[in-house]
Formats: C-alpha cells, sequence, structure tokens
C-alpha cells in the first residue's frame, strides 16, 4: 500500500492497483496504490478511510479484461459482482446473503471481480454470462466505499480479452490504459476537484 498527497473532504480518493496503471496520473490528487487483488484493496481503503477525514468520493481507476468481443475503451461500471465467491451456496448454508451484486450508478458496463487473472477463453466465456468486464479489486473496493457512507466511483479501462493472450496482452497495452485513465481524470475530475 503507499498512499501519495493527503486526503481532503474536498476532494476525490483516486485508488489503483499498481504503479503501472497510475504513472501519468499528476499530483493534483491523492491517489492509494493498494496492490493486486481484493484483499489488498480492500484492506488499504479500509485503513486509509478509517484514519480519516473522507474523501468527497472514491475513484477506482484501472484495468479490466473484455468479456465481450468488441468492448474497447475506457467505460464508468454501472454494477459488481464477485465472480469468485459463490453467494447462491453461501445463502443455501447459512439463510445469508454475502457478496451480493452492488449497484453503481449510470448505464455502463457490469463488472466481475475476483482474486484471478482471467487468461482462459472458456473462463471468459462462462463470465461473460454475467458480466462485461472482468478485474481484481473494484468490489471490493465498492464494498468497503459503500460500508464507510463513501460515493464510489469504478472507471475501467480495457487492456486485454482475458483470453489465453491476456498476460501478454495486459502488459502491452498498460501504458495506453495508464494515458487513458489520466485523460478521464482529466476531463472528469480536474476541472472540479471535489466533483465525482
Amino acid at each position: 500500500m503507499e498512499l501519495r498527497g493527503t486526503v481532503m473532504s474536498d476532494r476525490p480518493l483516486l485508488v489503483l492497483a499498481v504503479q503501472e496503471e497510475a504513472r501519468f496520473i499528476d499530483d493534483g490528487l491523492p491517489v492509494l496504490l493498494t496492490g493486486i487483488g481484493k484483499v489488498n484493496a480492500a484492506s488499504a481503503l479500509a485503513s486509509v478511510l478509517s484514519r480519516g477525514p473522507l474523501p468527497s468520493s472514491v475513484v477506482n481507476l484501472g484495468t479490466a479484461g473484455a468479456l465481450r468481443p468488441g468492448l474497447t475503451g475506457t467505460h464508468v461500471v454501472s454494477a459488481v459482482i464477485q465472480h469468485d465467491l459463490d453467494t447462491d451456496v453461501l445463502r443455501q448454508l447459512t439463510g445469508e446473503t454475502y457478496g451480493a451484486p452492488l449497484t453503481l450508478t449510470g448505464d455502463g458496463p457490469v463488472l466481475a471481480t475476483g482474486d484471478v487473472f482471467v487468461s482462459d477463453s472458456a473462463a471468459r466465456d462462462r463470465l461473460a454470462a454475467r458480466a462485461d468486464l472482468v478485474d481484481m479489486e473494484g468490489y471490493a473496493l465498492a464494498s468497503v466505499a459503500r460500508e464507510a457512507g463513501v460515493a464510489i466511483t469504478l472507471v475501467k479501462n480495457v487492456s486485454d480479452e482475458a483470453d489465453e493472450g491476456a498476460a501478454r496482452t495486459w502488459r502491452e497495452s498498460v501504458a495506453d490504459a495508464a494515458r487513458e485513465l489520466a485523460g478521464w481524470v482529466t476531463q472528469h475530475l480536474a476541472a472540479s476537484p471535489g466533483r465525482a
């Protein structure tokens, strides 16, 4: 975990997994690098939010695999699910719902989050029945922000097709994705730092 800048109540907190995704973001807003995966994401954001002050919002920026052909560019996510938590079985066992889908804002794509870098066509196709994009942090961050009462926006840039070439494609495209994400920040947050 690495926090750059100071969290303030009138500015959003930008949250990314790794430096490769954050390399073109300027120093105008605080940036939290969580590390990869749901546990790292949740613990890093919870730690920062628990210390206070709370930011005006949390904006999670990052790369994602496309689960559908032709899905490219940068997207604001409308809902997020956990693809590696068997919510139905847990409900049958306990009578409680764990890991229910989280609805965000807008009409963007659905994001599936899990602690697996999806790089298999069969896994991609199974996930495509429930979501449009896949990442490794979004659900955890949305859950922590919601618990803290802080608004969150998930912004994902498609870096790969979540197939057998995903790891190579991610390495080749992460710099371009980082530029696109920094551009999104400039376009949507720079003019009004407290907005998100």
